[in-house]
Formats: C-alpha cells, structure tokens, sequence
C-alpha cells in the first residue's frame, strides 16, 4: 500500500538533501512531500521533521509557519523522524541564546558542550563537525541492518538531555556522553544527520519508511 511522506518545510532545515534522500528509499507508489500546510503534515503517513540553526531562530519560523500543533500532534501520532534541531525542539528548554523556551513535547533541556573538552589529550572543537560512532542501546526497529557503533555524520554545539534515560536510544562520545538518539512509540529522532550519513543513514531512512509503529 503506497504511503505518503510529508518533510516539513519551515524554512531552517536541509530539506532538499533530507526530502532526496527519503526520496531514493521509499516504495513503488510512495510520495514525499516538502511541505508547511498543517492539514498535509497531518494527513500523511509519516512525517520527516529535519532542521538546522538556532533554537530561538528555529521556534519563531515554526511559530511563522503557524506549525506548533501539526509538529505536536504528528509526533505524538504517527510515525516521525526529527533530525538534528528536529530533535532539540522537542524538548523543553535549551540553553542556546541566553535561554530558550522550545515544544516541550519531552521532557529535558538541550546543553551546550563545555569550552576546553579533550580527547586523547587534543582539544575537541565546538561545533562537532563530522563523522562519529553510534552506540545502539537495546533494539529497535531503525536500527535493523545498521550494525552497532556505526558511524554517522553530525553538526551541533548542543545536545539533548532527557529526563527520562529510558528515552535514549543511542549514545555517542565527544567529551561527554550525550543522548544521539531518542525514541518514544512512535517517535525517533537523532542528533545526528541521516540524509549525510551515507549507507547507515540511507538504511536508517529506509527502515523509517517502512517502520510499521
């Protein structure tokens, strides 16, 4: 049965590189959508939810974009995919901007990586740019075929911290450990960018579109 895909266009995401991308996974018959209309996000069979840039910048164009109660309500019903700022919105408060207020659809704060982190004796840089390893925790449908501490592609000086650590669904390590990936029902979203992450993140993509929730 065909599906349709709705990639969420409210001006801060990578949409071209994320809506090909799904594009080149999905089934004979399933449609991909870039699109800001609430009624098409919400009559959709999944949705993509990607972004990019400051949190304060990404919750006023999605205020713009009249978006708030689409994004809530496809994340809370159907199967979605945030993906890097798509991620950090979802949660409560971030420290970007002196203090941002953001959906609040889980609970937890985005933080920024200390000043002066170190690896193996070299300071890390803020933002992390690049590829990084993956660290499953517990199966889940996404993660099929994808083999564990597989390394995906990031940009972000902030990560998200949860309240709830039974959210985590998978980890990675740049000075800290922090939450790259969560999930709840159907919700799953990374800090990582899929659509740039070559094979692993194609195959991820690829199990969202056909994640049966």
């Amino acid at each position: 049965m065909s599906k349709i895909i709705s990639v969420i266009d409210y001006g801060m995401g990578n949409l071209r590189s994320v809506s090909k991308a799904v594009e080149h996974v999905v089934e004979p018959g399933d449609r991909v959508y870039v699109t800001d209309d609430p009624d098409l996000i919400l009559s959709a069979d999944r949705v993509v939810f990607p972004g990019q840039g400051a949190a304060r910048d990404c919750m006023a164009a999605i205020s713009d974009h009249q978006l708030n109660r689409a994004v809530l309500e496809a994340a809370r019903t159907k199967p979605f995919l945030g993906i890097c700022m798509g991620l950090q919105v979802l949660m409560g408060f971030s420290e970007e901007n002196g203090g941002t207020k953001l959906l609040g659809l889980l609970e937890g704060d985005v933080r920024r990586f200390s000043n002066g982190m170190e690896s193996a004796g070299l300071r890390l840089k803020i933002p992390q740019m690049g590829w990084n390893q993956v660290h499953q925790r517990g199966d889940h449908p996404l993660w099929k075929g994808i083999p564990q501490a597989s390394r995906f592609y990031f940009v972000h000086s902030y990560f998200v911290v949860p309240k709830d650590r039974d959210l985590v669904a998978g980890t990675t390590e740049y000075g800290v450990t922090f939450a790259s990936a969560v999930a709840r029902g159907n919700l799953f979203a990374t800090q990582f960018h899929p659509e740039k992450s070559a094979d692993v993140g194609l195959k991820l993509l690829e199990n969202f579109v056909r994640w049966d929730v």
